[in-house]
C-alpha cells in the first residue's frame, strides 16, 4: 500500500474518532447540560471574534498569581492566535514556584496538554493535565512527583486549578468542541505570573536570592512565554534530556 494512501486513511480514522468524541460526551448528563446551557455563550464568544465553532483550535494560559486561565483559538484570517476570553481560577494553593513532589500543595508551572476528559468527576467536570512531563521529571529529585492535576469544578484545590461549576461547564464544552474538530493535542501553559520583563525583574527581587535552579526555570519558562506574547503562535517544544530545559524548535 502506497504511503500516501496509508495517511490518507489515518487521516479518515482520526476524523471520525475525533468528530465521534462530542456525541460520546453528551451521553453524560453534566455535559449534556453544560452543551443545552454553555454552547450559546460560547458560540457567541467565538462568532464575535470571526471563528466558527467547527473551525475552533484552543490554547489554554494559566497565570498563578493572577488567578487567571486564559482562552485562545487560531484564526485563519490572521494564523495566529487570538485572546478569546479569560476565565478566574476561584482559588489556588501553595506558593509561586513549579510542583517537584508529590504532596506540596504546589500547582504545576510549565508547559502542559490537556491529558483526559472525565465527565463524571467528583469535581463536577475535569481535564487531566499531563502532569509531571519530562521536564518536571528531570527536574525533580523526588521518588514521588505526584500527579491527579486537573482543571476542575467545585471550587476547592490541593494542586489544581479549580473553577466553579458554572465556568467548568463552558471550559469543558469548549475543549470537547475543539478535540471533536480534531485537535488531537490541546496545549496549556501554566506560568507563576505574567512574565514581562517589569514581572520578571520583580521575581528576581522577591524569590532568586539563594535559589539558582528557580532563576534558571523561570528564565526558561519566560523564553516560552516571550515567544508566545512576539508571535501568537503556540511554540513547538521539546525538552532537553539532561538539563531538563524546555527548547522551542519554530
Amino acid at each position: 500500500m502506497k504511503k500516501s494512501l496509508l495517511i490518507f486513511l489515518l487521516l479518515i480514522s482520526v476524523n471520525s474518532y475525533c468528530q465521534d468524541f462530542m456525541k460520546d460526551q453528551l451521553q453524560y448528563a453534566r455535559v449534556s447540560d453544560a452543551y443545552k446551557t454553555k454552547l450559546y455563550k460560547i458560540d457567541s464568544l467565538f462568532k464575535s471574534k470571526k471563528i466558527e465553532l467547527s473551525k475552533v483550535q484552543i490554547f489554554w494560559r494559566a497565570f498563578k498569581w493572577n488567578k487567571t486561565l486564559e482562552l485562545w483559538s487560531y484564526s485563519i484570517d490572521s494564523q495566529k492566535f487570538i485572546h478569546i476570553y479569560t476565565y478566574s481560577i476561584c482559588t489556588t494553593v501553595g506558593e509561586l514556584g513549579p510542583k517537584r513532589k508529590e504532596g506540596d500543595l504546589q500547582i504545576p508551572e510549565g508547559v502542559y496538554e490537556i491529558k483526559s476528559f472525565n465527565p463524571v468527576s467528583k469535581y463536577y467536570l475535569s481535564l487531566e493535565l499531563n502532569y509531571p512531563n519530562e521536564s518536571d521529571k528531570i527536574l525533580s529529585k523526588a521518588e514521588r512527583l505526584g500527579g491527579d492535576i486537573y482543571i476542575h469544578g467545585k471550587c476547592e484545590t490541593i494542586g489544581c486549578l479549580p473553577m466553579n461549576d458554572d465556568l467548568i461547564k463552558e471550559i469543558y464544552l469548549i475543549s470537547v468542541i475543539a478535540k471533536n474538530n480534531g485537535q488531537l493535542m490541546i496545549p496549556i501553559h501554566i506560568f507563576p505570573t505574567r512574565l514581562t520583563l517589569n514581572n520578571f525583574n520583580k521575581l528576581k527581587l522577591d524569590y532568586f536570592k539563594n535559589n539558582v535552579s528557580l532563576l534558571s526555570f523561570w528564565s526558561n519558562l519566560k523564553q516560552v512565554y516571550d515567544f508566545f506574547e512576539n508571535k501568537k503562535i503556540v511554540p513547538t517544544i521539546t525538552v532537553d534530556n539532561t538539563s531538563g530545559k524546555y527548547i522551542i524548535l519554530n
